[in-house]
């Protein structure tokens, strides 16, 4: 107590800040947050151009994590720390650790920009240079949210943080199209585009922004940082090689590793949870977890992440390996035009998100939570009744639906959580919730890519097989190349690039056309355009699964726990906050405002009393 009281004393009006400095942190924040979520989808809609620039063989078995490494990393790293570096950040200064975080940013771009290497050496410099950029990105993250509520006052606290999530969101469709068109040209842009934003973005921060809230300092829970952050990296690796080929199986799910991997993950997590109710300052604050709407609130939430958290990357697949060299683009071309077939999508949540807002402050948020959730259900049944080959404009309105689904749940959802705890808790809640959103975005990954492996593999080696002989491969090589790993044919979709010429070799001289036809760009996308949707149907009847139970979870947040007084309603601007969310851009611990401190503490101690 004494910390803070002397932070109370240090924010005196002498030493606030000019009124113009709550717009330097917003427009500082704000280029941070752009360029950590444009970095993360580039890397996604690139990947093609990425795997030809290394000259890595996507249909080798032992290629296959690299590529999942090189997508999943940078979240694995975020979802890990993003908490813990929120504590650290009230520690030892918000401002400092990003500052920090905008620097190692920076520098990872530039190491990245700088590769030189192919194959095997290149896919591990690649991979080590983005997890240590996750580092920068989650350092990032876990502090922007708070620096704004340190400069700007209540009024506009809202505001601010709606335009910085607004901006998060911005950048995951920027990163697509700009991925699109960089990756053709020079596959090293992608990381070289952001090299000069960030070195002005690290000096502008250094030089500008600086810490000015009311916080209380607090111990760093080493033990439970521990156990969490290797207890999730334990099961989240599991489940990234789960789904890899293992022996002779199509999936790794028996592999002992994984399986040791998985069990002790999900071990240390339960000794982390035990060790959370016994230590003075946890990293998560187990006991909110007793307030139904907290709890039904975050089930709700974590369904529907787990529901739409492949989705991106079943679209991309889709519209990448199939739906475009069907309609006659190059492989050099999906990449831009994937990300422009996506628009949809993301207007979709743009323009929903900021209205469910406003009407759940009016109407309650139930309605909004509940409804999303079934428009978002609706919208993945309706996709799975499309013919791999679709029209257009159809799946144009399908995605803008979903999209639409998604942003009218994800703002009063938030709301329900935030406002479920009290004043001095919510720093902690929106840490744990985010921390839930990022993790379940790699087990999404993993759940979709299990269920679309699966599917692939009850039909893809006989129309593999039979495709072949008609085009007149011998029956022994066909069922040979039959026999290729299913996840090799779904990333080779991925990465728009046609197998036969190199699985058939010399056998392509002897065919009527000399190969001519199964070399095409069109061949390979119609050979598995049907065992596709046949796993694309699989994945997408777990998404609906997950909504639905999604929708029954937010109907029982309209209580709250007997005797516990909900915090106010959040502004519009702190509900768009919830957006930031989805890239995992939340505070782990709240700076409390001098006109907040004072009530904060005295419900707190009217609590502690009450409990005695």
């Amino acid at each position: 107590m004494a910390v803070a009281n002397q932070s109370r004393a240090g924010a005196s009006p002498q030493s606030a800040p000019p009124s113009r400095y709550k717009w330097i942190a917003l427009s500082n924040t704000t280029l941070g947050v752009l360029m950590v979520t444009i970095n993360q989808s580039i890397v996604l809609i690139a990947l093609p151009d990425v795997f030809r620039g290394i000259r890595l063989n996507p249909l080798d078995p032992g290629n296959t994590g690299y590529l999942l490494w090189m997508m999943m990393g940078f979240m694995v790293v975020t979802a890990v720390l993003v908490v813990m570096f929120g504590r650290l950040g009230d520690m030892f200064g918000r401002v400092r650790m990003y500052n920090l975080g905008f620097a190692v940013f920076s520098l990872c771009s530039i190491m990245l920009s700088l590769t030189w290497m192919d194959g095997d050496a290149g896919a591990m410099w690649l991979i080590g240079w983005r997890i240590v950029q996750g580092i920068g990105g989650a350092l990032l993250f876990a502090n922007s949210t708070a620096i704004l509520t340190d400069a700007f006052p209540v009024r506009q606290r809202g505001t601010a943080l709606g335009i910085n999530s607004i901006a998060a969101i911005a950048g995951s469709f920027l990163g697509l199209v700009i991925g699109g068109v960089l990756a053709p040209v020079n596959w090293k842009a992608i990381f070289l585009v952001s090299v000069p934003f960030g070195v002005f973005g690290t000096v502008w921060a250094y030089v500008k922004l600086r810490d000015n809230g009311v916080r209380r300092r607090a111990r760093m829970d080493w033990w439970g940082n521990a156990t969490f952050a290797v207890g999730l990296i334990a099961l989240l690796v599991g489940i990234t090689y789960g789904i890899q080929p293992y022996g002779t199986g199509v999936m790794g799910w028996g592999n002992p590793w994984v399986i040791t991997a998985l069990a002790g993950g999900v071990l240390l997590l339960a000794l982390f949870a035990w060790i959370e109710t016994r230590v003075a300052e946890p990293l998560f604050r187990l006991t909110l977890f007793r307030d139904r709407a907290f709890l039904a609130g975050n089930v709700a939430s974590l369904l529907t992440a787990l529901g739409r958290g492949g989705l991106q990357f079943m679209l991309i697949i889709w519209l990448q390996g199939i739906w475009l060299p069907l309609h006659g683009y190059s492989f050099e071309e999906t990449p831009l035009w994937a990300g422009i077939y996506m628009i949809p999508l993301t207007v979709g949540f743009l323009l929903s998100a900021p209205v469910s807002g406003w009407l759940s402050d009016r109407f309650g948020p139930r309605m909004f939570t509940v409804g999303g959730a079934l428009i978002t259900a609706a919208s993945f049944y309706a996709l799975m009744t499309l013919p791999t080959d679709f029209g257009y404009g159809v799946f144009a309105l399908l995605i803008l639906v979903n999209g639409v689904g998604s942003g009218l749940f994800s703002s009063p959802n938030r709301a329900e959580i935030m406002n479920s705890v009290p004043a001095e808790s919510r720093g902690v809640g929106a840490g744990m919730t985010a921390t839930f959103q990022n993790s379940s975005m790699v087990l999404s990954i993993g759940v979709f890519f299990s269920l679309m492996i699966a599917g692939l593999a009850q039909s893809l080696p006989h129309t593999m097989h039979d495709e072949l002989v008609a085009q007149g491969v011998p029956a022994a090589q066909a069922e040979g190349i039959a026999q290729l790993p299913p996840i090799a044919v779904l990333f080779a979709a991925f990465l728009g690039y046609n197998p036969f010429r190199q699985l058939l070799g010399g056998i392509l001289d002897r065919l009527p056309d000399g190969g001519a036809h199964l070399t095409s760009k069109e061949f390979f996308p119609h050979l598995i355009a049907g065992p596709f949707h046949q796993g694309l149907v699989i994945a997408f009847w777990f998404a609906v699964a997950a909504c639905l139970v999604a929708a029954l979870s937010s109907l029982l947040t309209d209580r709250v726990r007997r005797g516990h007084r909900a915090a106010a309603h959040e502004s519009l601007g702190s509900e768009l906050a919830a957006v930031a969310g989805e890239a995992g851009l939340a505070g782990n611990e709240l700076v409390v405002p001098d006109e907040e401190f004072d009530a904060s503490r005295a419900a707190r101690d009217e609590r502690a009393a009450r409990d005695k």
